[in-house]
């Protein structure tokens, strides 16, 4: 009976909180189903445990005025077997069907979509077969998706929290995840590993499309890509086309690197108090003894060569004038001192 009802209130517990989100991969169902294997092993264990325990506290528990010692007992040596056994069959167990799920879990199938994953300090990047790039992480219905994944500075680490799988980001090595999402909608993409003061604000946006509405929208990443070439200057005196474009990368840029996850910048809409306030350029331009355009750009290239008041070395990476490319930096010069200057 003492087991019973140690089981039943075990089993409320474990069923009447949510403790994981509603799965939205079929990675997530499996990882599911070994959670609730190893939860129902354990309230059995626990049930029989707790009703042990509770008998011998009432049935042995000393009388009162009883000062004498309690009888000499060696063991029984069944019951040390049994209880050496069992354990051991059910750990087995419980290894066995975490190894099967994780060989599944990593298997990306005969033809899986391959996205590449880059992470820095404090932004996430995408890239879709065709040399699409996006800052937002889109995917396909019932389809393996196959991450591969570089950090450009610190270890980072890769979580859907619906989705299940979870993979650490690692200088210098290629690490791999596959994920295959069974709904559609929106989810958002966490950073799991401190990778600094930012770490908090390092998030990307995911949806996940049927696939007729994902292969549209890689048709419009990539004819918008395609256009992009002509950004880079006016043809035929379209100036103003040039410099609207121009703009529109910057703000881009801006949102793609992560610069709002740590500064505040009215005109993007940003108010993190990480790192210096965007909005102060001209002032801290001026401070420094250099012209905005320059001193935006030097800051982005070379964080450390000007520290400004009241905030530290060594906090903003240093590799955006590696990972950006020449006309997202000039881009986001741009942006920043026009917006800035302003």
């Amino acid at each position: 009976m003492i087991a019973v009802v140690a089981a039943v209130i075990a089993s409320l517990v474990a069923v009447l909180i949510r403790w994981l989100p509603e799965s939205a991969s079929e990675e997530m169902d499996r990882i599911t189903f070994v959670y609730w294997f190893a939860t129902i092993i354990c309230i059995g264990i626990f049930a029989l445990v707790a009703a042990v325990i509770i008998e011998a506290v009432w049935a042995f528990r000393v009388q009162p005025d009883d000062d004498t010692d309690g009888p000499p007992i060696h063991g029984n040596t069944r019951l040390e077997i049994a209880w050496t056994i069992v354990p051991a069959i059910l750990v087995i167990a419980i290894g066995v069907v975490s190894a099967v799920v994780l060989s599944k879990n990593a298997d990306a199938g005969s033809n899986p979509l391959h996205v590449k994953v880059f992470a820095q300090q404090f932004a996430w990047k995408f890239e879709y077969p065709g040399k699409v790039m996006s800052d937002e992480l889109v995917m396909p219905l019932h389809r393996n998706v196959k991450f591969e994944m570089q950090s450009a500075d610190v270890i980072h680490s890769l979580w859907i929290p619906q989705m299940g799988q979870k993979q650490d980001v690692v200088p210098g090595i290629t690490t791999e995840i596959v994920i295959t999402p069974t709904r559609t909608g929106t989810f958002t993409l966490i950073c799991t590993e401190l990778c600094g003061l930012g770490h908090a604000t390092m998030r990307a946006p995911v949806r996940v499309l049927d696939q007729p509405a994902f292969q549209a929208w890689l048709a419009k990443q990539r004819s918008a890509g395609g256009a992009g070439g002509a950004t880079s200057g006016a043809a035929g005196g379209q100036t103003g086309g040039a410099t609207s474009d121009t703009s529109a990368l910057g703000k881009t840029t801006f949102a793609s690197a992560g610069c709002g996850g740590c500064h505040t910048f009215t005109p993007a809409g940003t108010d993190a108090q990480v790192g210096p306030d965007l909005d102060n350029l001209a002032a801290d331009a001026k401070a420094a003894g250099e012209p905005v355009a320059d001193y935006v750009r030097q800051s982005i290239v070379d964080p450390n060569a000007v520290i400004a008041k009241g905030y530290q070395p060594n906090v903003m990476p240093p590799t955006f004038g590696d990972t950006l490319k020449p006309d997202e930096l000039d881009a986001l010069v741009a942006y920043l001192s026009g917006k800035g200057a302003s």
